[in-house]
């Protein structure tokens, strides 16, 4: 498989970087994970969004999937629009719900939206299967619904923790992967809101606890110190351990 970064600010695009979304390639068929402010145009950078296979949604909120009303405008009106069915998208039980009234501004216009044409939705009941590509989901700690991933495939492993706060589940689902790509928001200091991001050494505790051959540190927001954040990360998981960069591919 192969990762490629779109974007991985964390909570809101930075100057350098749009928020959060993940290209994974495994040969013809290829997934997004999460579509965030701003990495729909840098997704345009590495393939035609009609070629796309699935969408995989962590959670609802606006830096993991602002961008898919732009993807919704592309494959809906696109003048050389090519014969294509609904996307898979997998996420929360609520995304139809939440995705449209994102889509259209009021209630009017939200009674009368339905992007059924354009997706698929799924929720994570049980394992999903995009072509040779396994996903799976576990709960996580988050202020709303929200899932890390274990993205499988020929053997190989990724897991992508989403948004979440310290949680057992997290490195359960990561236990053996070959990449870990965790969000490290904030350095590791007294008074950190419980149940909503890690710390850079909270994500290399969970790194460490599964077993993971290599660690990714993302979503690390325009105002926290990444350098710092990297350092508490390397200092819990003795591994390969490095800042998640926009545009940066990686073989899995």
């Amino acid at each position: 498989m192969q990762l490629t970064v779109l974007g991985c600010s964390g909570s809101v695009p930075a100057p350098e970087s749009p928020a959060s979304g993940y290209l994974l390639r495994a040969g013809q068929t290829s997934v997004v994970l999460d579509l965030g402010n701003g990495t729909f145009g840098a997704l345009q950078r590495h393939l035609d969004p009609f070629t796309l296979d699935g969408l995989v949604l962590s959670h609802l909120h606006p830096d993991h999937c602002a961008d898919v009303s732009a993807l919704t405008v592309y494959r809906r009106y696109h003048p050389h629009r090519p014969p294509c069915g609904a996307l898979p998208l997998y996420g929360p039980p609520d995304a139809a719900e939440r995705l449209v009234a994102a889509y259209a501004p009021n209630a009017e216009e939200r009674s009368r939206t339905d992007l059924s044409d354009v997706y698929d939705f799924r929720s994570y009941r049980e394992t999903a299967r995009i072509g040779p590509i396994e996903v799976r989901a576990a709960r996580v700690e988050h202020p709303c619904e929200a899932y890390a991933l274990r993205i499988s495939h020929a053997g190989r492993a990724l897991v992508y923790s989403g948004d979440t706060g310290p949680c057992p589940r997290l490195a359960e689902l990561a236990t053996g992967a070959d990449v870990l790509l965790a969000e490290a928001s904030w350095p590791d200091r007294p008074g950190n809101p419980p149940g909503v991001h890690l710390s850079g050494r909270q994500a290399g505790e969970a790194a460490s606890a599964a077993g993971v051959g290599r660690l990714l540190i993302t979503h690390v927001p325009p105002w926290t110190d990444a350098e710092q954040v990297l350092t508490e990360a390397r200092a819990a998981f003795d591994g390969p351990t490095e800042l998640a960069r926009p545009g940066t591919r990686y073989e899995i």
